[in-house]
């Protein structure tokens, strides 16, 4: 149960930073639809990076470069230019799809993509507290960016509701007109936040291409984008309440990926259907009660 609960964790990892990429988003007004594709371009950035350069630090700095400029894209079409957030998302995602594989291929030099294999990032646990009992297994021998995705959970629900800052986003959110009276600029801090969005999501591309695979295959995020856009709408836009529901998709794709082990008589296509399943049913039942952002969606 121990290995179970701290696998459910890592896996988990690249939803929690998207959705609190997508937090960033949604609280300062454009829907954050574009996730999947910011996670897609981050994962690709990631890998070529840190083959391109034998740093994985610069690896990670890609990632984050990678998701930004998709998000840069993003918010210039949907803030600058007033376009629908829906259609611009997943437009998005369509072309980071064509793009990263199209990348892979111009980078072969021929028409199969590079073959590009490295070491996923190994464990690192916590000195001393790692040998506690059944605590440091679950929750301090993990990689690197488990960690810094918890930290950025304590980061980003401190600056949401403790800075200046947080709160103007939120403002612009609620009431941009408000928010432009108190003399800040409600057009710059929703291109602000798109950015960080795609810069944080991005670290979730590095997670899955990084720390879990190793290499970059054709549209490896598989829907995490999505599924993270649903935790942080069960969650409320709350950034513990997102990652709450992030582990509960980890879970079930831990789970499924036992279930197939034990060599049950169900096929692997209608276990791999569970986390998503779960979510629509969740959805369902709570994301109807949701309160969005009153200005979400509506151009400045």
């Amino acid at each position: 149960m121990i290995d179970f609960l701290a696998a459910a964790i890592r896996i988990a990892t690249p939803l929690i930073f998207a959705a609190l990429g997508g937090i960033l988003s949604e609280r300062a007004g454009v829907f954050a639809v574009g996730l999947e594709g910011m996670m897609l371009l981050g994962a690709w950035a990631a890998v070529i990076g840190t083959w391109g350069t034998g740093s994985e630090m610069a690896g990670i700095a890609a990632a984050a470069a990678g998701g930004a400029i998709a998000a840069l894209a993003i918010a210039i079409v949907t803030v600058r230019y007033r376009a629908d957030n829906m259609v611009t998302g997943l437009t998005v995602n369509i072309l980071a799809l064509g793009l990263t594989t199209y990348l892979m291929r111009i980078l072969s030099g021929s028409n199969g993509p590079v073959s590009v294999h490295l070491d996923p990032l190994p464990m690192m646990p916590v000195p001393g507290l790692s040998q506690i009992p059944v605590v440091g297994t679950l929750l301090f021998s993990h990689p690197p960016l488990t960690y810094l995705a918890v930290i950025g959970c304590v980061l980003l629900a401190f600056v949401l509701t403790r800075t200046q800052a947080g709160l103007l986003l939120c403002a612009t959110g609620e009431n941009p007109e408000a928010v432009f009276a108190a003399g800040a600029d409600p057009m710059r801090i929703r291109m602000l936040a798109v950015i960080a969005c795609g810069g944080v999501a991005g670290l979730g591309g590095a997670v899955i291409s990084l720390q879990q695979v190793g290499t970059f295959t054709d549209g490896m995020t598989g829907g995490r984008g999505y599924l993270a856009l649903a935790s942080l709408i069960v969650g409320r836009w709350n950034p513990w309440g997102a990652a709450a529901a992030c582990l509960v998709f980890g879970a079930a794709e831990a789970f499924e990926l036992r279930l197939q082990s034990y060599g049950i008589p169900v096929s692997s296509y209608i276990v791999q259907m569970a986390p998503y399943l779960i979510a629509l049913g969740v959805l369902a039942l709570l994301g109807r009660t949701g309160k969005l952002p009153a200005a979400i969606g509506k151009p400045l």
